[in-house]
């Protein structure tokens, strides 16, 4: 196994989202993005960490039931830029994307959310990085 190929983090993985989502489904990219209205996705994003996953359903769009799935990914696939870059160098959230398929396989029954007014804070937070032009997702 080359250092190419070798896996970046064994999992297992989760996919937060307000999707509902069959088991055996494949999340595919090149589609609309869980986060910002109107962008086409290059990548799935997936992390090895529950809360990182919780925070993907928490801040997702929509009006779906938050869900966190186990998933496989089926190909390769990297860090993602727009946390070990931006805010947390050597990816402590062991957070990644790929442009393969990720493979669902199982949905947590139960997890604890953050507190509503944790998640409210978050999001307005979001919509201000948005509203003055400094939100960019590297994509």
């Amino acid at each position: 196994m080359t250092e190419k190929t070798k896996p970046l983090d064994l999992g297992p993985f989760f996919h937060g989202t307000k999707a509902e989502l069959p088991l055996g489904d494949l999340l595919v990219s090149k589609k609309s993005s869980n986060y910002e209205e109107g962008r086409i996705s290059n990548f799935i994003y997936f992390t090895a960490t529950l809360e990182a996953a919780k925070w993907g359903a928490e801040l997702a769009k929509g009006d779906g039931q938050e869900r966190i799935y186990l998933v496989e990914p089926t190909d390769t696939f990297e860090n993602d830029p727009n946390v070990t870059d931006k805010k947390f160098p050597g990816n402590p959230t062991r957070s990644y994307r790929s442009q393969a398929p990720l493979k669902v396989v199982a949905e947590l029954s139960s997890w604890t959310r953050h507190p509503q007014e944790t998640i409210d804070q978050t999001l307005a937070y979001l919509k201000e990085l948005s509203d003055s032009g400094k939100s960019e997702i590297i994509d």
